[in-house]
């Protein structure tokens, strides 16, 4: 028998379970559980055994074919940012991928010992996890827990999301008896009722078919006194174009129109709140090993303007593989958005959130269809580099992965959709350090990412990418659980541990699979608490809840060596003349980073040790009153700056040059002394460069502070 007939009858095998089980919960409708949990992603799967584990009764109502969401839907290379805060049920996850990979008979295109996975596979020494893995051994893992507890996973049923005709934001899928929610029903007409609700998709749809708050895009900084929320393009110096990529069809004529993807409105205000959504992709499953490969093929209706900006960055002076191509066991990959052109389709996901399920689809099959056309760009175009199209070439979806014929995966990499509004929400505070929440449930661990949301023209006529943010440098911190309930008045029995209640940039640290495996689990012990006590949600005694997650090995508060975030100086309270490095107007010096503090605002510049003589900054500053004033230039001091950083004072018809040493501590808190200057009315430069300096040269804000 050969290869491709197993897996044909393999996969009619795991129909037939699907059938088997859906069947099992179906004739049980208008049954009621103690738990009815929308969504069978990691975080639902996870839910659901502990809810059985606790003795109660439950059902998991899968919209897809395929139960484990992005863990099972290609993001093998899992993301955590200290795997140490992961406990449960997720870490017992991880525990069974190493035993899967322990067994000769699952390494069937590699040998162990040739696996190379960049040190990930072990958290420590003395552990027995494993953190990467193919989707198919983790989709196995997902169904064994599925069989050993007898949980009953309904596929293929979707919430009914008409609205209903009175004023309220509810759908007719969501029966509702005062603050409760007693039944959801599906599209097929089937009835779950339930004591406690859990919404454990990517998308929010019971929480906002509900009625309970929730937001979409990106809050401004004001909203809730963050710095790293909102139209963000001082930050967005990763996955960046070249510089001097032209955005329009026909190269330097604006009236030809912009090419595909850019947005003429952009980017907006700093800092201000928008609806766009950071960018979606496929978490590609690739392999290249040659039984197992499908070449990557031109897709139908292929528009070669769409990747325009990809062979212009190229030609532009971009080196790099546009992916990040993780190594998975078996000779696969997971492969991921890297560069300022890759997987992630920017600004195409917009709609996603709040789309009907065939608006869904649709942006699914064009992001599909995008990733295709990008990856026979980059094996074929004659204008892509040689070495990467041949590196590229090599590679392509595996035939043993996934149902689709073409290798290719249903499970969209769904980022970020709805966020709910709830009792508690987290922010970049949190993640910071600055706000501690004092009902722990879970850790997070991972940097505050987002990914570009935008392309736009700057003022140079070039396009940029907008929306990255990567700040990390902080210990993991605790997640409140008043961010997993609603607000009391709006629903009492319902738990979201997936689109929990979190700004925009809070989300993007929270957001990682092993997290909403252990918010799930957390969410089910909740609920489980909250019938045993016969209250709502909100009501549940902390400390009974506390209890039992630790008694269930979770880990909720942080032990290890503590990070803190740098301080950031908030420009308006200090003393005399002060601007930013933001309102400067600068040649050079685009790397941006927030490791050393103290700084002003929301980071500081430097010129990456390179280019010298070729960087620069200019502060404007306009001297209302003559007089003599203190100059002082503020920097994070390292061993690795500069001994000899020029700054020169232009004022009137007079310049004066004069050096500072960067490894010196400032002394007046982030700033140290310039010199004192004598300056008349009128507008004066204040000018950084790194002429002939001897290591990195810091960049941040300048202060005048007049003298007596």
């Amino acid at each position: 028998m050969n290869h491709l007939c197993v897996l044909h009858i393999l996969a009619l095998f795991v129909v037939l379970c699907q059938s088997t089980s859906s069947s099992r919960a179906m004739a049980a409708d208008g049954e009621q559980y103690d738990v009815v949990i929308y969504g069978g992603t990691s975080a639902g799967i996870a839910a659901a055994v502990q809810v059985k584990r606790m003795g109660g009764s439950v059902v998991v109502i899968e919209p897809g074919k395929r139960i484990g969401g992005l863990t099972t839907g290609g993001l093998g290379q899992t993301d955590i940012g200290n795997k140490a805060a992961i406990g449960g049920i997720a870490r017992e996850f991880y525990q069974r991928v190493r035993k899967h990979y322990e067994q000769p008979a699952n390494w069937k295109w590699q040998r162990p010992e040739e696996y190379r996975d960049g040190g990930q596979t072990k958290s420590g020494a003395r552990e027995d996890t494993m953190w990467t893995f193919e989707p198919s051994a983790a989709l196995s893992i997902m169904q064994d827990l599925v069989r050993e507890y007898e949980i009953p996973v309904v596929y293929a049923e979707r919430l009914d999301r008409i609205k209903r005709s009175d004023a309220t934001s509810r759908v007719q899928g969501v029966t509702i008896d005062g603050k409760r929610i007693v039944a959801i029903k599906t599209e097929g007409g089937r009835t779950y009722r339930g004591r406690v609700f859990i919404d454990a998709t990517y998308e929010g749809d019971l929480l906002a078919g509900a009625g309970v708050s929730y937001t979409v895009g990106r809050e401004s900084n004001e909203v809730y006194g963050e710095t790293l929320n909102g139209v963000q393009t001082r930050h967005a110096t990763f996955h960046q174009f070249v510089p001097n990529v032209d955005p329009y069809v026909t190269a330097g004529e604006p009236s030809s129109g912009l090419l595909p993807g850019i947005d003429a409105h952009g980017p907006g205000e700093e800092g201000s709140g928008d609806r766009r959504v950071q960018a979606f992709c496929f978490r590609m499953c690739l392999t290249d090993h040659p039984e197992n490969r499908i070449a990557f093929i031109k897709p139908d209706g292929y528009d070669p303007l769409v990747y325009e900006l990809l062979l212009r960055n190229f030609e532009a002076g971009e080196k790099g593989l546009p992916w990040i191509n993780s190594s998975m066991p078996n000779r696969k990959t997971d492969t991921n958005n890297r560069t300022a052109f890759s997987t992630d389709f920017i600004a195409q996901n917009y709609e996603y959130p709040e789309a009907s399920y065939t608006e869904r689809e649709k942006i699914s099959q064009r992001h599909r269809a995008y990733q295709q056309g990008l990856m026979w760009t980059l094996a074929n175009h004659p204008r892509v580099p040689d070495h990467i199209r041949r590196e590229v070439a090599r590679w392509g979806m595996c035939r043993d992965e996934f149902e689709r014929e073409d290798g290719w995966q249903e499970q969209l990499y769904v980022r970020e959709a709805r966020r709910m509004v709830g009792a508690y929400v987290m922010t970049q505070h949190n993640c910071q350090g600055r706000e501690i929440a004092v009902d722990a449930i879970a850790l997070a661990a991972y940097t505050m990412d987002s990914h570009n949301v935008q392309r736009y023209v700057d003022a140079n006529g070039h396009v940029r990418n907008e929306g990255d943010v990567e700040v990390g440098g902080f210990s993991p911190y605790p997640i409140s659980y008043a961010s997993l309930t609603p607000k009391s008045d709006q629903c009492e029995n319902l738990l979201v541990p997936v689109c929990v209640s979190s700004s925009h940039i809070a989300f993007g640290s929270i957001r990682m699979e092993p997290v909403f495996m252990v918010l799930g689990q957390s969410a089910a012990t909740a609920a489980m608490h909250a019938i045993e006590a016969h209250t709502s949600v909100q009501s549940i005694n902390y400390e009974a809840l506390q209890a039992k997650l630790l008694a269930d090995g979770q880990v909720l508060a942080w032990t290890g060596p503590v990070r803190t975030s740098a301080a950031s100086i908030d420009p308006k309270s200090l003393e005399g003349i002060v601007v930013d490095d933001e309102a400067a107007e600068r040649t050079g010096f685009n790397p941006t980073s927030q490791v050393i503090g103290p700084f002003v605002g929301v980071g500081y510049r430097h010129d990456d040790n390179a280019n010298k003589g070729e960087q620069s900054v200019r502060f404007p500053v306009a001297i209302q009153k003559a007089g003599t004033y203190e100059l002082r230039i503020s920097y994070s001091p390292n061993d690795n700056r500069a001994t000899n950083v020029p700054v020169t004072i232009h004022a009137g018809s007079e310049s004066t040059a004069v050096h500072v040493n960067q490894r010196k501590k400032p002394e007046h808190g982030a700033f140290a002394t310039v010199g004192k200057f004598s300056l008349p009315v009128g507008n004066c430069i204040i000018e950084i460069s790194n002429a002939d300096t001897d290591g990195h040269v810091i960049v941040d804000a300048i202060q005048l502070v007049v003298l007596p």
